[in-house]
């Protein structure tokens, strides 16, 4: 703590004189504002897009059409403006408000705007692969966390079975697959602001007031401060506004679903203005528990966040934003989905030892939406913080600082043998991370031929047990452990609440140094090199103590205690730095074609095991607490085209190879928490991309996206064996050209949109109707292949119908999964691989309507 301390004292006092200087000598300044209005009512145009030509600078009118912007440039310069359905439009201004009216179009689609690269751009400018959902579709196509968002992007893999246990992929690739172990770093970035999101929680919040979200894909370790070697949500929020605004949405839908949004913005002084925004969401549970005899996996989610915005002079704005998100639903229950013969003794099959002790699964069917769990359920997640961001003119850039905090707090309580037996009765694993982050970066246009960003970025993680995790066994626990035929594991009482207390305290610490410039060769020809240092150091504490049980010393008994929990206890510290980078060509023979090819290694930083370690022969495997960094190598080839003003369609074919994979294995020990991590030798992921969009006229509207990904172990010879093969003669297999986990050769996601002006209730605006489809085909849930962990492919179907009102106001009716379709979203093996698996259920089909009201 005192060293990260020192270093934003350190940055601060490099930072603020430049700030000083900014404001003491300002250049040439121009703050314009305005209106943007239809060419042929006269009524002003809610969120066109507002920037000038060739400058970072950019903005969204507001509910009013209105616009601000504050920049350094001398009057007079281009100003482009670009809405959905209207003909682009650039204009000379030279006076410090303006009003532009745009004409509508049946043969132009707009222009995307995106920041990823430090400015205002065109999305098919930029030799990125990259999606883009504006925050108005995703909140009409219901995608209200980053989990629906894959509905929309079909190279975009999310599975969580609970806050904690989230996983976030590009392309198959960014964290391990199945349950979290906290030793390893993400490798695909969250952003939201310019801060980075560490911890994979973040994905299971639900958005608050989001302008855009930018999905890039492949490694992007040149561009953002956190090394992404596998892509980067880049997520802005709706900003402070000196005009005084406020949107108001409620919903309600079956399962007495109820979501309320709200947001207000304004001034506060004449160079002070505000935003805050809320949002809250509940339903009632999707899954029956006839142990507690009410619905569970209900949705209980709470988020607030507050901006200022704070411009001491045309050259500075700085920016103080808060936010804090709560969730409490009841239980993240799973039901179990199926049992596998192992090739234990008989005995010890899953149907044996349920019929020993009596008990009968409530149901075979996990579609019918039936659990029997009877560990209590508690699913407390609290994410949340601050930060402060600084943006200065200075020169022909800007100069970025960004400081934040952030904390997460896991207090969890769940039933991880699945079913209404008292096997595994207490598991929670309460965690407490707490980070913080500055970066500094400059980026700007720095000559005719040259532009770039370069920064440095720290962080520094404290990640805890929070006081203690427990694990806790139960009266039924013998029988399941059971590996003999001896009558000692009768004795009475000798697992009831035998478990563990562990108390972990991870110390993280990162920085780099990157940089990536776009020198101009040509008109037709950029070149794009870039350059990145890591540095991270992890230093583990780790004690895990066992308690309970039958109080004995017998040996023999002792030793079968032993064999289902031991203390442990270990240290250990690891720092790794590295030098990666990129390179990209790419060549724009035309406005309507943008060809580029990438090369690009990177890693991923080194990983520690902080979930216990396995044993052999009693004794534990200390070696495996240090996981390999990933080396990544990276090929890319993309064409970026627009066929006609109506339409674009865009290509990506890519191959990406992984030394050292970081991989999350299962083991069969029950004391093994969240199982642990290894590193495959090699693994590979290749595949094409589709993209594109067409406007057929002032009507019709569509986009898709298809994505083929081909991902396989090209050499793992050290690999757990798969649940059906647990007690074999190995407790270890070669999966070498086996699939890698959570990857559908095939995912496609279209769209489409019918609008017509028309009036409702006197109010004039536009009617609409919507269809969103998403597909995938079949994939893996196990680390290894299995024939039986395999989730089929299906589809899902989203629709909406409405009525946008010119004033603000709009209504619509929607629905998701309409179709009513079964599926599952992960399969998970139940602690110790008894053969029985449970499954996370995909949502049944919901509907309702939504109120929205902008002024």
């Amino acid at each position: 703590m005192k060293q990260i301390s020192k270093l934003f004292i350190l940055l601060t006092a490099l930072v603020l004189p430049l700030l000083a200087s900014a404001q003491d000598k300002p250049t040439i300044n121009a703050k314009i504002t305005g209106k943007v209005i239809d060419a042929k009512t006269n009524e002003f145009i809610i969120g066109a897009s507002v920037y000038i030509k060739g400058i970072t600078n950019g903005a969204s009118t507001d509910a009013n059409g209105e616009f601000s912007l504050i920049t350094a440039q001398k009057l007079p310069f281009t100003l482009v403006v670009s809405y959905v359905g209207y003909q682009k439009k650039e204009v000379i201004i030279n006076s410090n408000k303006v009003e532009i009216a745009i004409e509508e179009s049946t043969n132009e689609l707009t222009d995307v705007v995106v920041t990823s690269r430090r400015r205002q751009e065109s999305i098919q400018d930029i030799p990125i692969p990259i999606s883009v959902i504006r925050g108005a579709v995703a909140e009409d196509a219901g995608a209200f966390n980053p989990n629906r968002l894959k509905e929309l992007i079909p190279s975009v893999q999310l599975y969580s079975s609970n806050g904690r246990n989230t996983t976030l992929n590009i392309r198959g690739l960014g964290s391990s697959f199945g349950l979290t172990n906290d030793g390893i770093d993400p490798g695909v970035g969250f952003y939201v602001d310019g801060v980075y999101y560490a911890r994979p929680a973040a994905t299971a919040i639900d958005f608050v007031d989001v302008d855009r979200i930018e999905v890039l894909r492949g490694p992007q370790g040149t561009l953002f401060g956190k090394n992404t070697t596998a892509g980067a949500f880049n997520i802005t929020t709706r900003t402070p506004s000196f005009t005084p605004g406020a949107t108001f949405e409620a919903s309600y839908g079956n399962l007495n679903y109820i979501q309320v949004k709200t947001s207000v913005t304004g001034p506060i002084s004449k160079k002070l203005a505000a935003r805050v925004s809320f949002s809250g969401t509940q339903r009632d549970g999707t899954i029956f528990n006839t142990t507690t005899l009410k619905p569970t996996n209900t949705l209980n989610n709470l988020g607030f966040r507050a901006q200022l915005l704070y411009t001491p002079s045309e050259n500075v704005n700085i920016t103080f934003a808060g936010d804090n998100a709560r969730q409490r639903p009841d239980g993240n229950a799973t039901v179990v989905a199926g049992v596998v013969p192992t090739k234990r003794a008989a005995y010890r099959q899953f149907n044996a030892i349920i019929a020993d002790l009596g008990y009968k699964l409530p149901t075979t069917n996990p579609f019918d939406r039936i659990t029997d769990a009877d560990s209590p359920w508690r699913v407390n997640n609290d994410f949340g913080g601050a930060s402060i961001n600084v943006d200065a003119k200075i020169g022909k850039g800007t100069l970025t600082s960004t400081s934040a905090w952030r904390y997460w707090i896991w207090d969890p309580s769940n039933d991880r043998d699945f079913i209404g037996l008292p096997v595994l009765t207490k598991s929670q694993g309460n965690s407490r991370h707490d980070q913080w982050t500055q970066e500094i970066r400059y980026a700007g246009q720095f000559s005719e031929r040259l532009s770039g960003v370069f920064g440095v970025f720290l962080i520094d993680q404290i990640l805890t047990s929070d006081p203690v995790q427990t694990e806790e066994s139960g009266s039924a626990q013998w029988r399941f452990a059971q590996s003999s035929t001896s009558a000692l594991w009768k004795t009475p009482g000798l697992f009831d609440g035998f478990g563990t207390k562990t108390t972990s305290r991870l110390h993280t610490f990162g920085a780099a140094v990157f940089s990536q410039v776009d020198w101009k060769i040509s008109d037709k020809l950029h070149v794009l090199p870039g350059i990145r240092f890591n540095y991270d150091k992890k230093d583990v504490d780790y004690k895990r103590e066992t308690y309970g049980g039958l109080q004995t010393t017998d040996p023999a008994l002792i030793a079968l205690k032993n064999g289902l929990y031991t203390n442990q206890a270990f240290n250990f510290s690891v720092n790794e730095n590295n030098v990666s980078g990129q390179i990209t060509l790419a060549y724009k023979p035309s406005k309507t074609f943008n060809l580029f090819g990438t090369f690009a290694n990177s890693y991923k930083p080194v990983g520690v095991n902080l979930g216990g370690l396995p044993t052999a022969n009693g004794a534990v495997l200390l070696d495996l607490a240090r996981v390999n960094p990933e080396y990544v190598t990276h090929y890319e080839v993309g064409l970026k085209t627009k066929p006609s003003a109506q339409s674009t369609l865009n290509v990506t074919l890519y191959n990406t190879d992984i030394k050292d994979y970081q991989t999350q294995v299962q083991t069969a020990e029950v004391g093994v928490n969240r199982g642990y991590l290894a590193n495959a030798e090699k693994v590979r992921v290749q595949g094409i991309e589709l993209d594109g969009s067409i406007r057929l006229n002032s009507h019709f509207s569509f986009t898709g996206a298809l994505s083929y990904t081909d991902g396989i172990y090209v050499s793992f010879k050290n690999a757990p064996v798969p649940l059906e093969e647990t007690g074999g003669t190995s407790a270890f297999k070669d999966v070498s050209g086996g699939e890698l986990p959570g990857i559908s050769k095939w995912a496609g996601s279209l769209s489409g949109e019918y609008i017509n002006s028309g009036k409702f209730l006197s109010l004039k605006g536009n009617y609409f109707i919507g269809l969103d489809t998403y597909a995938r085909s079949t994939f893996s849930s196990s680390a290894s292949p299995s024939q039986y962990l395999n989730i089929a492919g299906y589809n899902l179907v989203n629709g909406r119908i409405g009525f946008r009102a010119s004033n603000g106001f709009s209504v619509l009716l929607w629905g998701r999964n309409i179709l009513d379709r079964n599926y599952f979203e992960q399969l998970l093996p139940a602690a110790g691989s008894a053969g029985h698996y449970a499954a996370v259920l995909g949502d049944p089909a919901t509907y309702g309507v939504t109120l929205r009201f902008t002024y």
